[in-house]
């Protein structure tokens, strides 16, 4: 089957870029994104690509290149359906805040709607691909409730999980290490295998395009966000050792980074990961494993989570440490909020549970972010519920300004590790600031002996100063 027109269900963090991409390399391709979210859809259609609701370095391009053309964003999602050969679903997968699993299961009641939804819709034969983190078996629920339709439809369920590094997700896509497909064994599977296949060798040499059973796909994304997390709260963990003996985190993981068995990707200390993959698929991974009784497995995974945890709180402790062991009413200013630099997403950054850390002790919390809006703060700290929306924004003040954010500041704390914060006139900024003025670098991205020279007492992570 030639693939000539794809609609993919969400228009977010993976579906968005994904698709633009898939458009801008396949001209002969229809690609219709599409979401319930009407202010989505509309930033999506903004003439002013300035204001997709997607930040990502050479998004922009991509966009302009296919909309209009073969790349389509609405709100139509049945038609879209009606329309597609191939169907993408690329909807939140958020672990459980409820019953059973909750704190670790996805949810997986946006994947199940998709699927009611194209079931009651289709009237021709589709192929639907997984695009979502999802625990493995979840094609089974897919597989299901499609084939329950009654109406003769016969659908095929690929696995098609992403690898996008956000912020050089463009990149990622344009030229990834591997795509993996997984499908049934069967010949019909392999059909449906063979046709996206197709789809991506129009940019991407065959050799970086695997193919497995559907099993093995989705556990091999899982795995994968599961032993890179690992890699960064291992170097965390020796971070804190580092601090106490006198050794240095950054010489420490380049040593070891130039064995070859090891490698020096995601060795990188730092006030701890965030992003919507790696604690909700290690959750998932713990949880898949409890319910099949491997608790050995299950508490192994769990201790890198807990490690990533105790890294936020030890680095909010060190702060009201560090400011003789109060912040009451102290301003303590964050720059950053997103959970990397490149890109507005802020799904589990570090920076939301240090300010509700913080925020406890009664500290004031000036905010600044080149990419994140001020509706987005107060939606995660709100998220959390660990206090009224209102004592959150009496604690919280988002800035435009960074150097307006650091005026009369007691210190600054680095939860992003934005290039820009390198740049700053930092004599201006510690002219303008409390004294003495504190600096905790929670990126390890400052020079902290030309900070020292200028009068600040400075803090990184994984170093003793």
């Amino acid at each position: 089957m030639k693939i000539t027109n794809i609609c993919c269900i969400g228009a977010g963090y993976v579906g968005g870029p994904t698709m633009a991409v898939i458009a801008h390399k396949c001209p002969d391709i229809k690609v219709t994104i599409v979401d319930l979210n009407a202010e989505r859809i509309a930033a999506w259609n903004d003439e002013n690509t300035d204001n997709l609701p997607v930040y990502e370095p050479g998004l922009d391009e991509i966009v302009l290149s296919a909309r209009g053309r073969n790349l389509f964003f609405s709100t139509d999602v049945e038609k879209a359906i009606d329309e597609a050969q191939m169907i993408f679903i690329s909807v939140n997968t958020p672990t459980k805040t409820y019953g059973l699993g909750k704190g670790k299961a996805a949810d997986l009641k946006y994947i199940e709607l998709c699927a009611r939804q194209i079931a009651a819709v289709a009237k021709d034969d589709k192929i639907v691909v997984e695009k979502s983190t999802l625990p493995v078996r979840t094609a089974e629920a897919v597989r299901s409730i499609l084939d329950s339709t009654g109406n003769g439809v016969k659908f095929q369920i690929l696995s098609n999980p992403e690898f996008l590094a956000e912020g050089t997700a463009v990149e990622d896509l344009l030229q990834p290490d591997r795509v993996l497909i997984g499908g049934d064994t069967d010949a019909e599977g392999q059909a449906a295998i063979n046709a996206l296949v197709d789809v991506y060798a129009n940019w991407i040499p065959k050799d970086r395009i695997l193919t497995t059973n559907v099993w093995s796909s989705e556990l091999s994304k899982l795995t994968a966000n599961a032993f890179l997390a690992q890699r960064v709260s291992s170097i965390n963990a020796m971070s804190e050792l580092c601090e106490k003996t006198g050794a240095d985190v950054n010489e420490v993981a380049r040593a070891i980074g130039m064995d070859s068995r090891i490698g020096s990707k995601f060795l990188k200390s730092s006030v701890g990961f965030g992003g919507s993959c790696f604690q909700k698929d290690i959750l998932n991974l713990v949880y898949i494993a409890k319910s099949y009784g491997l608790d050995e497995v299950a508490d192994y995974w769990e201790q890198v989570i807990i490690m990533n945890d105790h890294q936020k709180r030890r680095f909010a402790a060190n702060i009201v440490k560090t400011l003789y062991n109060t912040v009451s009413g102290k301003k303590i200013t964050f720059l950053g909020w997103a959970f990397k630099k490149d890109t507005n997403d802020t799904r589990e950054s570090a920076a939301i549970y240090v300010a509700d850390d913080l925020l406890h002790e009664q500290a004031n919390i000036a905010v600044f972010d080149p990419k994140v809006e001020e509706t987005t703060i107060f939606r995660d700290l709100d998220y959390l519920a660990t206090r009224k929306p209102e004592e959150n924004k009496a604690g919280v003040t988002v800035f435009q300004d960074p150097y307006e954010a650091c005026r009369d500041t007691h210190a600054i704390a680095i939860l992003t590790e934005w290039d820009e914060f390198k740049g700053y006139d930092w004599q201006k900024i510690y002219d303008n600031m409390k004294k003495p003025a504190f600096v905790f670098d929670g990126r390890n991205v400052l020079n902290g002996k030309e900070l020292k020279e200028i009068g600040f007492i400075f803090t990184g992570v994984g170093k003793a100063y």
